[in-house]
């Protein structure tokens, strides 16, 4: 009997070993073969694939080279390193490999078990303002969403002045006569590296849809503009924001200004001395408040002309688009400053942001308790800061992009913070603020803020630690993510078990899926709102 026992265990070991022990995938890549990670889930996760040569040396400020061919097998198991940036907001987490101006790096997660199954695409770029953010997030991770049957792609681009400044002398020696918006360019390189090798995992280089949250969606929306990007696509989502209002480019003259500013500010006198300088020095300079940004600018090569006017002539990619922001994209304090909410103090902040048009805007934004006044001003902050340019980007789509608009208001709060976070209170863009004295209690919040919405799309709650999800927030999670995955597979989101989502029709009024607990259709209640703010950003 003894002896059975131990044959059952040994049975039992080699089973377990048999179980846990899968063969390592590999994709054939135009560069060279990769092997990755077979999931427990049943993905196939590959991370660190270079789509472009280190932007490092010479390289530095240019656009993207194609990535070098490799001999044998290249591991594709860890994220590789984030773009250059300072710790600037607290809700980021990143699992990548360090800090470098090698950055230029992307992850695939496919369900795929053959090279033959033409798997819709999803190709995601993070947000982050345009300096900070990385493709290793937990938040954007894939897997959850290639569980759905899609092929899910994060990307990293460059950041900061590394990702986008412009200078005269850089302008001269590109081929183009255009600088600045290399971010933007290594987004388009990636999109060609997937349209080269995305067959490789299983995935339709004919079904790429683009997606990206904040300076993310700005992104989405810019490469929905540029001819070298819009033929790329096939499908684009937007998650709050677009460059028709937020992060604008500038014109390339006044982006070449502040690089001048800069390399004289770091005693650079040529290009040279500025690429000899190292990465840490130049970025350790960008804490300095005039140095904090570069714009992007209307180059003449990857935006021919303005943005606004490509859209308006119909010029940007005629793919589907679905489209929305937050219900609580910006504190009110963004209105009022450190004022109360009182009738006095919020006619003087109106009176100085928009001077005689002030009364027609108490109209819009309206309140006379402090109550009213604050969810007011956070009414007018939230439109001012994402509202307006995600609303822009929707309307001038459904008029001049051919194809379905579908435009959704993300409303959920994020719940309570776990016990363990201890005397930590909410800060920007639903980031963490750590304290080791007691944490002032934070004022509940009036809807969902900026960035509460990623886990829930990309069905990433549960590697989010800092909020005691509940089956509410599960429920949302599984709502948002299969209108997603719906829109990347067909560019319809709507599907068995969900509320139905009507496309955007010109002369009907504007139909909004409000995403929340009780998700439901309503139509657009605010457009007065956007056209009082129209003419303030439409040059």
């Amino acid at each position: 009997m003894k002896h059975v026992f131990i044959l059952l265990a040994v049975m039992q070991l080699t089973t377990a070993v048999a179980q846990t022990s899968k063969e390592a995938p590999q994709a054939k890549t135009v560069n060279g073969t990769l092997e990755g990670i077979a999931e427990p889930s049943g993905v196939n996760s590959f991370k660190g694939i270079p789509f472009a040569q280190p932007p490092v040396g010479e390289l530095r400020w240019k656009e993207p080279q194609p990535a070098k061919n490799w001999q044998g097998v290249r591991q594709a198991k860890k994220f590789g390193p984030r773009a250059m940036q300072r710790a600037l907001f607290g809700d980021m987490g990143f699992r990548s490999d360090g800090v470098s101006e090698d950055c230029l790096y992307l992850n695939v997660w496919t369900p795929a078990k053959s090279a033959k199954e033409r798997l819709p695409v999803l190709v995601y770029f993070y947000g982050g303002g345009f300096v900070a953010g990385d493709g290793s997030e937990p938040r954007y991770d894939g897997e959850n969403m290639a569980s759905k049957g899609i092929v899910a792609v994060t990307v990293n681009y460059r950041l900061g002045l590394f990702g986008f400044m412009a200078h005269p002398e850089l302008t001269k020696e590109s081929p183009h006569k255009a600088s600045g918006n290399y971010g933007y360019l290594d987004q388009s390189a990636a999109l060609r590296w997937v349209q080269q090798n995305i067959a490789a995992f299983g995935g339709d280089p004919k079904r790429v849809t683009i997606a990206g949250e904040s300076a993310g969606s700005v992104s989405v929306s810019a490469q929905m503009v540029s001819p070298l990007s819009k033929n790329l696509i096939a499908g684009a989502i937007g998650e709050s924001g677009s460059l028709l209002g937020t992060l604008p480019p500038a014109p390339l003259a006044e982006g070449e200004k502040y690089g001048v500013d800069f390399a004289t500010g770091m005693g650079a006198k040529s290009l040279a001395e500025l690429r000899a300088m190292p990465a840490e020095q130049l970025l350790e300079a960008t804490a300095k408040p005039q140095f904090s940004r570069f714009p992007t600018t209307v180059d003449g090569y990857f935006f021919p002309k303005a943005p606004s006017q490509l859209y308006a002539a119909g010029e940007q990619a005629h793919v589907p688009l679905l489209v929305g922001w937050n219900s609580e994209e910006m504190s009110g304090r963004a209105v009022l400053g450190q004022e109360q909410p009182t009738p006095e103090n919020y006619t003087k902040a109106l009176q100085k942001l928009y001077g005689d048009r002030a009364a027609e805007a108490s109209k819009l934004y309206t309140g006379t308790t402090e109550e009213e006044i604050t969810q007011a001003a956070t009414d007018l902050a939230s439109d001012r800061f994402i509202g307006y340019s995600t609303w822009k980007w929707a309307d001038i789509q459904s008029k001049t992009g051919g194809k379905p608009v579908y435009r959704y208001l993300y409303s959920r709060p994020r719940p309570a913070m776990t016990p363990e976070m201890g005397n930590a209170t909410p800060g920007l863009a639903g980031g963490v603020v750590k304290s080791d004295a007691p944490a002032p209690k934070a004022p509940p919040a009036r809807g969902a803020v900026h960035s509460a919405e990623i886990e829930y799309a990309m069905g990433n709650l549960a590697a989010n630690k800092v909020y005691a999800w509940t089956p509410d927030d599960y429920k949302v999670s599984e709502v948002m993510q299969n209108y997603f995955a719906n829109f990347i597979k067909t560019g319809n989101p709507n599907g068995a078990g969900l509320p139905t989502w009507s496309a955007i029709k010109a002369g009907s009024a504007v139909p909004v899926m409000h995403i929340d607990v009780n998700t439901r259709q309503e139509p657009e209640q605010h457009r007065d709102r956007y056209l009082f703010l129209d003419p303030l950003y439409t040059k």
